[in-house]
């Protein structure tokens, strides 16, 4: 994988030679309404060959379910389901103002999903592109990469968001799927409640409490790509309030396809932690949880080298180790009022054989909601994140000065819900002050507008302020390129000549506006329907400043370079707009389905004085697909079996040689017996590879079609 994805965007022509031959040949372009007839047909010739007299929940004895939580809900009480991420406090899905998809436990287990961002492919409107074994890119209405720069993403509340990095490494929140309780995905700017860099949208991953999680479960599974994974967990109670879990698990996945032969993306992964929820009578809730993690995959990249001048494809090992430990406490003052105070410490060291760096994050967050003559709320709060790092230099090509430095924000937040009209309209409206070491102040205020037209039918329109602060990556990185040698007049010596990507400390924080409605209805009892438009204005958006010419004769290196320098400017602006939908429909007690189509629009230009130098603008925008498609069957057969079919289709990434591409995945489940259970899954079934994002240096990965078995006992 080139460095941090940035290898297509800094020679946006290395691989234009083969992005047309991959548009135009590429096997997946075939038609794929004929797929998706097929795939169709296939689940109404199950249904019409095994009539079902009753569901596998109906059949199943009782506590023998091999879900907990949200289960068994009906597509009314999944509309009532409560969610925190939008605010900081519960709401129910159909009262939230707010584009919100949740993923419960249940959702990943019929899946089959072996990742978190193969769990994300289940939200309408997320951009899930899989670039190899151990490298993901996932993103959120547009601006689609490797890092997600414009996504927050949380664990139970901790950011994994790293200033060096400018966004989110995907094999770093790794969590024992077995113990999500739902993800929270917000399609859409959060700054206003959880600050900078939550501008295209939020993630929060939420973890069960420990008092769900008793007794033993264990589980195992194997297959050609995820050739062996393995998870124990013990949870019990002690006491009356005090209950507690550990666990561990880990997991080895093999390479992807490689058309030259030359595979280095495998992977290896452990984990093990612990969480501990106390409560004491009922106002105070304790909650402590710890990780430790140690970690491996392959990469593959080029790296500028001035010994001898060359640009050179190298393969190793990344490394990864590191823990965190968070503790929170909740005390209820009254009816619909309490104060939250959590904090936590994060600890991650990752090296290669091109860069390293050991970063310790200290965060502390305070949260009060009180409410104000029954039906009005007031929610504020105040935050505190100090993060000492220390950059290790391993290559001669890349590197941040200075090696040191301590990032830090500093935040406080307000926000007011005022009815308008009892139960019916309800205004909501706040902001966030924040103060970084990278940009300074900034402001990301919103107003949110909710409209009940009947308990089971809402509106709701919102506009809102967002900002992505600089990174280190932005305003301190050296990165030397090689591009050739340069004789400056006959019979000279020739001279290496490189490119010199520069940081610039002076950049400012992206920013954006954006203006969303959504409407919700529960049609009947069986149908359930989501729908949200956007338009997103952007201004100051990364790119490149015009080329300098600067001459290198002595120090280090000692002896004559000639470089081009490539600085990061604020040079781009534009709008995106698009639509995600998203019905559900449960057909029957044994039989339901449901799909999603996002579409997007992606507009940019250059500001004034500006060229897109670097490529970063056609980058951005080919990155992103304008289409996608999602269709899910579920089936509860007898005898205690699940049928389980997706179908997934993405357009054209012009910008990474990939070609528009549908695949389909099928899982049959089996719940054997007291606590046992079993799947088989086959994955990508439609090829016997496709491509998804493109990588650097060498050609396209291809995702492979695979089989995995899985194995769950719990007791």
């Amino acid at each position: 994988m080139s460095w941090w994805g940035l290898g297509p965007t800094m020679n946006p022509n290395r691989f234009q030679n083969r992005k047309q031959e991959a548009l135009d040949s590429h096997p997946l372009r075939r038609s794929t309404l004929r797929r998706m007839v097929g795939v169709a047909s296939i689940a109404l010739l199950v249904s019409l060959a095994w009539p079902v007299q009753h569901s596998w929940a109906q059949d199943a004895p009782s506590g023998q379910s091999p879900a907990a939580g949200l289960k068994q809900l009906s597509l009314e009480e999944l509309g009532n389901v409560e969610v925190t991420t939008v605010s900081k406090d519960p709401r129910e899905i159909m009262k939230t103002p707010a584009a919100v998809f949740v993923i419960t436990q249940e959702d990943i287990r019929r899946s089959a999903a072996t990742s978190i961002p193969e769990a994300l492919r289940l939200a309408p409107g997320v951009e899930v592109a899989r670039i190899d074994g151990n490298h993901w890119s996932v993103a959120i209405r547009g601006f689609a990469g490797q890092f997600s720069k414009s996504l927050l993403v949380l664990v139970d509340g901790r950011s994994i968001y790293t200033p060096l990095f400018e966004g989110v490494y995907w094999d770093l929140p790794y969590v024992m799927l077995e113990d999500v309780e739902r993800i929270e995905v917000i399609r859409g700017p959060g700054g206003t409640i959880w600050g900078s860099n939550a501008v295209n949208g939020v993630i929060n991953i939420i973890t069960k409490s420990a008092n769900s999680t008793h007794g033993i479960l264990a589980s195992t599974g194997s297959g050609t790509v995820d050739q062996g994974t393995g998870a124990f967990r013990y949870g019990g109670l002690v006491g009356k309030d005090f209950n507690y879990r550990v666990y561990g698990f880990g997991g080895i996945r093999g390479q992807q396809f490689h058309a030259d032969g030359d595979g280095f993306d495998h992977w290896r992964m452990g984990q093990m932690g612990f969480r501990m929820d106390w409560q004491k009578g009922e106002k105070d809730t304790f909650t402590v949880q710890g990780d430790i993690y140690r970690g491996e995959s392959g990469e593959s990249i080029e790296i500028g080298s001035f010994f001898p001048p060359a640009e050179m494809a190298e393969q190793g090992e990344d490394y990864v180790t590191g823990g965190n430990l968070l503790a929170r406490w909740q005390h209820r003052t009254g009816e619909g009022s309490d104060i939250q105070i959590q904090a936590y410490f994060d600890r991650t060291n990752r090296q290669d054989f091109e860069l390293g760096e050991t970063r310790d994050t200290f965060d502390v967050d305070f949260v009060q909601h009180a409410r104000i003559h029954d039906d009005q709320e007031l929610t504020w709060g105040l935050g505190a994140r100090v993060s000492p790092s220390n950059f290790i230099q391993t290559s001669q090509g890349v590197n941040f000065l200075p090696a040191k430095q301590t990032d830090s924000i500093y935040s406080g937040f307000v926000q007011y819900e005022l009815p308008i009209v009892r139960n019916k309209l309800t205004l909501t409206a706040g902001t966030k002050l924040e103060h970084n070491n990278f940009s300074g102040f900034d402001y990301q205020p919103s107003v949110r507008l909710l409209w009940m037209v009947t308990p089971h039918q809402s509106f709701w329109a919102a506009v809102t302020r967002a900002v992505r602060t600089p990174s280190r990556l932005d305003q301190d990185v050296q990165f030397n390129i090689f591009d050739e040698y340069y004789t400056p007049s006959p019979g000279a010596t020739p001279i290496p000549l490189y490119f010199q990507i520069q940081g610039d400390p002076k950049l400012k924080a992206e920013q954006l506006i954006g203006y969303e409605a959504g409407y919700r209805t529960q049609v009947n009892s069986n149908l359930y329907l989501d729908f949200t438009t956007f338009y997103n204005g952007y201004n100051d958006l990364q790119g490149y400043g015009p080329i300098g010419l600067s001459e290198t004769v002595m120090g280090n290196p000692p002896a004559p370079y000639l470089f081009l320098l490539l600085p990061y400017a604020n040079a781009i602006e534009g709008h995106t707009l698009g639509t995600e939908i998203a019905p559900n429909w449960k057909i029957s007690h044994w039989w339901s389905v449901r799909g999603s189509y996002s579409f997007l629009h992606m507009s940019l230009r250059d500001k004034e004085g500006f060229t897109d130098t670097g490529g970063l603008l056609s980058s951005y925008m080919g990155s992103s697909p304008s289409s996608l498609v999602a269709f899910q069957s579920f089936f509860n057969l007898p005898k205690h079996f699940e049928l389980d079919e997706t179908f997934r289709y993405s357009s054209a990434l012009p910008a990474q040689a990939v070609g528009s591409y549908s695949t389909a995945d099928l899982r049959l489940g089996w719940h054997i017996g007291e606590g046992l259970d079993f799947s088989v899954v086959g994955q990508n079934l439609l090829e016997p590879h496709h491509y998804e994002f493109g990588g650097d240096p060498g050609p396209l990965v291809g995702i492979k079609r695979a089989v995995y078995g899985k194995m769950t006992w719990r007791r």
